[in-house]
């Protein structure tokens, strides 16, 4: 039964219009409405047209949707566990209406398929949030944050006709459609087939794991990732390619592929397992490796959102809508008498030499340049990564000092550039708050928004100069946490992110008002001097805090750079 069904998805129908129908909704599309698709309606148009999201031939319709949130069925009564719609400002959606064809645009412009408008509607966002995530409070759940960052939207839906597949430059050798897949299991001989969606557990725990499932079900292995994923918290999608494929290659021959899908990652759980679910069924799998927090959105330590083995419960609950049986990863435990991985389950208590891999640890003796031993991560992925990720004495960072005009940021800037240079380690770049302002941001005003824009632009720039191994010094007031976190998680997907928090009070900054700031502002000829008329919202945990009342800039860069040394950043 399942070969047959993996057969009828070999010729399966797809939205893509003939040769001779593309070249006629080209020449007609000069004078339809464009729309440019996001990343992630970028990556559902492309799962869509392949087929991997059958049984969907389009964005859904309102109907559609509907179904979908209240009971995981489209209008016809087939499963479907996720929203997949397209969307628009609703400023863009407003000038159109049904009858109209749309022309669906790349980011760089290149028209992919033509939409023949039936529907134009306002979602529900919250609604959308409550059934899809479990939660419509962006505090709790980032997938909620996503979708209600952009409240003011509408959703299109409307007949799909395809004209090209997205064309992809990187690791096209790795980027399958599910028939090319569906024929090479069948030339391969591939009858039982384990779906796996790989992120960034490349350990060698995790691929005992894979084994035992694969060996247990007596099939091979389909590992999919999307490209959005990282390794390790880095966000570099290269390394985090090339260390899959390094990990794919430890496996036997023709026991495991491994596969890039376009698919954007939502941290949906337990429906987010479905959708995989359904996935993998049309590249022909007939199981599914399913964890016990499958897609949770939690951080690594902390409590998982959704309740432990919902996601299991439910993929093995609709076996029978999406072909695919649920199996559940044994954890496996590196025994040091038996030099070998067992299930934890036959560890013995008391058991000598028991280990396990944990993230943090492999990523600090990455960081330190320290040992990994084999049977912690494969040779090959450590090797990936020691590439692409050296340790902290050859990686960039960047110091970011920040507190009220007069506090002493500029001087204590141009201190540890100096130093800094001296060392002759690493370029070094000087990002003054002024020498930003004006070089940047000239054209910014001193708004809460513009003032927002303008660290996020500062941000950018040392974020460019970490990640090609050099130092940034920035010395801003940055009056606000979030922006201030936006820098930071711009940073720290590249190097270290030193925040240095200049905590001396206002009044002593009062009293130097070296720049004629705050006596100004006093006078009433200037607006928006933070500790004046405008908020300092003080940072909670920086990595440093020095008052410079009744200490010299010297001083502190000396504090700071034995900071920088017992870290590893500098020797």
């Amino acid at each position: 039964m399942k070969i047959d069904r993996r057969r009828d998805k070999m010729n399966l129908p797809c939205p893509m219009a003939s040769p001779e129908r593309a070249s006629e909704l080209k020449a007609h599309s000069v004078g339809f409405p464009s729309v440019s698709l996001s990343v992630q309606a970028l990556g559902d148009l492309e799962m869509i047209l392949s087929g991997a999201y059958a049984p969907l031939k389009g964005f859904l319709s309102r109907a559609d949707y509907e179904g979908v949130l209240e009971e995981m069925r489209l209008s016809d009564g087939r499963f479907w566990p996720m929203p997949v719609c397209l969307e628009v400002e609703s400023g863009q959606g407003a000038g159109l209406k049904p009858g109209d064809s749309l022309a669906l645009r790349d980011g760089e412009g290149f028209m992919l398929a033509v939409m023949h408008l039936e529907e134009a509607w306002k979602p529900d966002l919250a609604r959308e949030a409550r059934a899809v995530f479990g939660t419509d409070d962006p505090a709790l759940h980032p997938g909620v944050r996503r979708l209600l960052e952009r409240p003011d939207v509408t959703y299109l839906s409307g007949r799909l006709e395809g004209l090209h597949l997205p064309h992809h430059v990187d690791f096209a050798d790795l980027r399958h459609q599910p028939a090319d897949v569906l024929r090479a299991a069948g030339a391969s001989g591939w009858v039982r087939v384990l779906g796996v969606t790989l992120d960034c557990d490349l350990h060698g725990g995790w691929r005992e794991s894979l084994m035992l499932a694969a060996r247990r079900i007596g099939g091979s292995i389909l590992a999919l990732s999307s490209v959005n994923r990282d390794v390790l918290g880095w966000d570099d999608h290269f390394t985090t390619v090339r260390c899959m494929s390094a990990f794919a290659d430890t496996f036997p021959r023709n026991m495991l592929r491994l596969g890039l899908t376009p698919m954007c990652e939502r941290p949906a759980g337990p429906r987010q397992a479905l959708l995989e679910a359904c996935v993998f069924g049309n590249f022909g799998c007939t199981h599914m490796l399913v964890r016990n927090t499958h897609a949770d959105p939690a951080p690594a330590g902390q409590a998982p959102f959704y309740p432990g083995g919902e996601a299991q419960r439910l993929v093995a609950l609709h076996a029978g809508d999406t072909g695919v049986q649920c199996v559940i990863p044994e954890e496996m435990v590196y025994l040091e008498s038996r030099a070998q991985f067992v299930p934890i389950d036959s560890v013995l208590s008391g058991d000598p030499g028991v280990r396990s891999v944990d993230p943090v640890e492999l990523r600090r003796r990455l960081e330190f340049g320290l040992e990994i031993p084999p049977w912690c991560c494969p040779p090959g992925v450590v090797q990936e990564l020691r590439q692409a990720f050296p340790p902290r004495s050859e990686q960039g960072f960047t110091i970011f000092i920040t507190g009220y005009s007069g506090a002493g940021k500029s001087t204590l800037a141009k201190i540890l550039y100096v130093k800094l240079m001296e060392m002759r380690q690493r370029p070094v770049t000087l990002l003054d708050g002024d020498i930003v302002r004006k070089m940047l941001s000239s054209e910014l005003g001193f708004s809460r928004e513009h003032r927002m824009l303008n660290i996020r632009r500062m941000g950018y720039v040392a974020s460019e100069i970490t990640k090609n191994r050099g130092v940034a010094i920035c010395s801003p007031i940055a009056p606000y946490a979030e922006a201030r976190c936006d820098a930071r998680t711009m940073v720290e997907k590249y190097g270290g992110f030193i925040e240095v928090h200049l905590c001396t009070p206002i009044e002593v900054c009062i009293q130097r008002d070296r720049k004629g700031i705050y006596a100004k502002a006093r006078a009433g000829l200037i607006k928006g001097v933070t500790g004046i008329d405008d908020p300092y919202e003080t940072p909670v945990t920086p990595e440093l805090r020095f008052d410079t009342t009744s200490m010299s800039s010297t001083e502190t860069a000396h504090e700071v750079l034995l900071f920088l040394e017992q870290g590893g950043y500098i020797k």
